[in-house]
């Protein structure tokens, strides 16, 4: 019954979000709630909640100082030179800014933390693609499928969970599988030129004379910059793109003539004001660059390191990060206001989440899910459990916590693969497969991050993102196996 009424929460859960029936609060919330009444735990709801809470405070803590950092680091112009240089390979080619999204990705979540990669990744993007009138689920679908590929990177978690539950070596789990996980990134950029194929036949090709020739942030600065104007080359509908009057700042050029407006496009009217990386902006500090550089170099150094819990660490850097640029309090009380609205989205989501988790668990209905996958899968499959593990790992890891997954049932399948003669590194190898559909599941709480700061529905999100995403951990999961790694 519990293995039932699970499924059909986590059912009820996605199809409410994706018909946008409820909100994702919301329903990370009222649902478990209600489910949990349902199985006759309501008694005991406080305590799993409280319990769910307790595990992600920290989690929630680490968002909340990060997002003031990164926030603070971004009001400041360390990333304009990225800007710039994904600036200068886009132009206005909508095919090209999908794919410098995946690039760009892909390039910062090196340093293992979803969070930060979202937030660099939205805001380096962002005014590209409301500039452009694009999709901006397309980014946010992106920007999360090659952050999952990356998140196999062994400071990134779930490689090290993998060798700790197995007690194997967490370098023999991912060096055998780079060419597996290069394979998938590389998958990750051909989607990504794909998508900007549809968002180019969509839109049409535009020229924008300030990217070729001049000076390439002015395609980021807000509405009023003065300028040459933005025209538009014919559309794959058979018309042509609209032609802006005025500067850079005061129009977009429009989609092809009888082209549909953008379906995956929420949250963007026609009509909001366009708000880019003024690259005269007040909060500039050009004089402290290299300071707030090392300072982010010396933060991702001690993540790595370990040296101490990450969610101190960006306390201490963010507390640092604020003092030297803005030694003034009203200016710090300004630049923490400024972020103070992704601080609660994301910090709300995070606790809300922890409901939907802390009923999963407390009520066993996540074990007996788990327990009722693993005892279906065939005896005859048992000399193949490293590709049964990466199979299960894509609802799995998407259903369940990091945690949960890699400490519950990744050694329940390593004992039935033992069994047969499957090793422990193999079943390691494979359970890292799924990540990239983890890192749009619900219960990640750098998801909403990326979304929130995209100002993006999250069911919107989900179901843009979802087949892609599982898709790319095939793909993953099929170069390991093709080349031996599993």
């Amino acid at each position: 019954m519990l293995t039932i009424l699970g499924f059909v929460m986590i059912a009820t859960f996605l199809v409410l979000i994706m018909m946008k029936k409820m909100s994702p609060m919301g329903a990370l919330v009222l649902i478990p709630a209600l489910f949990c009444v349902l199985v006759g735990k309501g008694a005991h709801l406080g305590d799993y909640v409280l319990d769910g809470v307790g595990d992600l405070a920290p989690t929630a803590a680490m968002l909340m100082f990060a997002i003031i950092y990164f926030g603070v680091m971004i009001d400041v112009g360390l990333f304009d030179p990225i800007v710039r240089l994904i600036l200068r390979f886009c132009k206005a080619d909508p095919m090209r800014v999908v794919v410098g999204t995946a690039i760009l990705a892909a390039i910062v979540s090196l340093d293992g933390d979803g969070s930060t990669t979202f937030m660099i990744t939205v805001s380096a993007m962002v005014p590209l693609y409301r500039r452009l009138k694009m999709s901006l689920v397309v980014m946010t679908g992106v920007a999360a499928t090659a952050n999952g590929v990356m998140n196999t990177l062994p400071w990134g978690g779930p490689t090290a969970r993998a060798a700790t539950a197995l007690k194997v070596d967490a370098t023999d789990i991912f060096v055998p599988m780079i060419p597996a996980l290069a394979v998938g990134l590389l998958f990750v950029i051909a989607l990504a030129y794909g998508l900007g194929l549809r968002e180019r036949k969509r839109l049409g090709v535009l020229t924008l004379d300030d990217v070729t020739a001049g000076d390439p942030e002015q395609v980021l600065v807000g509405a009023g910059t003065g300028g040459k104007g933005t025209k538009g080359t014919k559309g794959a509908k058979g018309g042509k793109a609209g032609r802006t009057s005025g500067g850079v700042g005061s129009g977009t050029g429009g989609p092809a003539a009888g082209a549909p407006d953008a379906p995956d496009a929420p949250g963007v009217s026609d009509d909001d004001e366009f708000k880019g990386l003024d690259p005269h902006r007040a909060t500039l500090r050009p004089k402290l660059y290299w300071f707030n550089a090392a300072l982010t170099v010396a933060l991702l150094t001690l993540m790595i390191m370990e040296t101490l819990p990450i969610p101190v660490l960006f306390l201490l850097a963010a507390a640092i990060a604020l003092t030297v640029n803005f030694p003034h309090m009203p200016d710090q009380k300004a630049r923490i206001a400024a972020h103070a609205e992704n601080v609660v989205n994301v910090s709300g989501m995070v606790f809300a989440a922890a409901v939907f988790t802390g009923v999963l668990t407390g009520t066993g209905m996540v074990e007996h899910m788990a327990r009722w996958l693993v005892d279906g899968v065939p005896e005859g499959m048992g000399p193949h459990m490293a590709l049964v593990t990466g199979v299960l790992s894509l609802p799995l890891t998407y259903f369940m916590s990091n945690d949960g997954f890699y400490f519950g049932i990744v050694p329940i399948l390593a004992e039935a693969g033992a069994a047969h003669g499957v090793s422990a590194v193999e079943i390691a190898r494979a359970s890292i497969a799924g990540q990239a559909l983890h890192m749009s599941s619900p219960l990640v709480p750098a998801v909403y991050v990326l979304v929130g700061m995209a100002k993006v529905e999250f069911g919107d999100h989900t179901r843009f993102t979802v087949k892609w995403a599982a898709l790319t951990s095939l793909v993953v999961l099929a170069a390991a196996l093709a080349f031996g790694i599993i």
